[in-house]
């Protein structure tokens, strides 16, 4: 997708890899000036070492953005953890402190540079938030009690700032990626070796395109919402799943 984002100065959380790369490359190839708010460096972007559960590191980001550029178009709440493998429990067996971890990253990141960010896009006059959600803050998931939480919260947390900050010619969205196709887990779920795999033939059965998204389709629905060409759209969610959520069902 071409769009219009010439003079633009974006801010993507968690954009060394993944999804988060993947919206950087595309808000970059769109004409965006990228800066990289994560923990590790990516030097095709210029770069803000931030912890976003952290209010402090969050400030010193937003702080050394407008210095160096003196506004902020767009904002990408997409730094984001889960808890894996055999750390999965049900909630009677949770473990404490993934629940503690996973909500200072997930929900109060998003609170974080979101309420920083959009002090300074309303001395602007305007700006675009999206949060990166999930299809599982849409529909329950089994065994990742704190990230269905969090995703939840951040898709009603949009749709509240997109209330409040409409006045401000601020738009607000949440974008819901479903099974997305990531480096490290196609071997586990995607390869050769994995065509026989009983999780992998389940979960894409549910998908009514029958294949897992790419971190590109998920990117290209980002720039489009920082766009001109949606200023019409706030306060959404959309699900990019496969039409996973359109009929949902989920025996994993």
């Amino acid at each position: 997708m071409n769009v219009d984002l010439g003079g633009k100065v974006a801010i993507v959380t968690g954009a060394s890899g993944g999804i988060g790369g993947a919206i950087a490359a595309s808000l970059a190839r769109n004409g965006a000036k990228v800066v990289n708010a994560d923990l590790t460096e990516d030097p095709l972007y210029l770069f803000h070492k931030t912890d976003v559960s952290d209010l402090a590191s969050v400030r010193a980001l937003v702080d050394a953005v407008l210095s160096a550029h003196g506004k902020i178009d767009i904002l990408v709440n997409n730094a984001g953890v889960n808890i894996a493998g055999k750390k999965r429990k049900n909630i009677d067996e949770f473990p404490d402190e993934e629940w503690s971890r996973i909500l200072a990253i997930d929900l109060d990141g998003v609170y974080h540079c979101s309420k920083l960010v959009s002090q300074a896009m309303i001395k602007q006059g305007g700006g675009r938030i999206i949060c990166i959600g999930s299809v599982f803050g849409m529909v329950p998931a089994r065994q990742q009690i704190a990230f269905t939480a969090a995703k939840a919260a951040v898709h009603n947390m949009a749709r509240s700032m997109a209330l409040e900050l409409a006045p401000h010619g601020i738009l607000v969205n949440a974008v819901a990626p479903g099974s997305i196709q990531l480096e490290g887990g196609k071997s586990l779920f995607y390869s050769k070796e994995a065509d026989l795999n009983d999780l992998t033939a389940r979960m894409l059965s549910h998908i009514p395109l029958a294949r897992p998204g790419k971190p590109e389709e998920v990117a290209e629905m980002v720039s489009f919402l920082c766009a001109a060409e949606s200023s019409y759209i706030t306060g959404q969610v959309i699900a990019i799943d496969g039409g996973w959520t359109a009929g949902y069902t989920r025996d994993f």
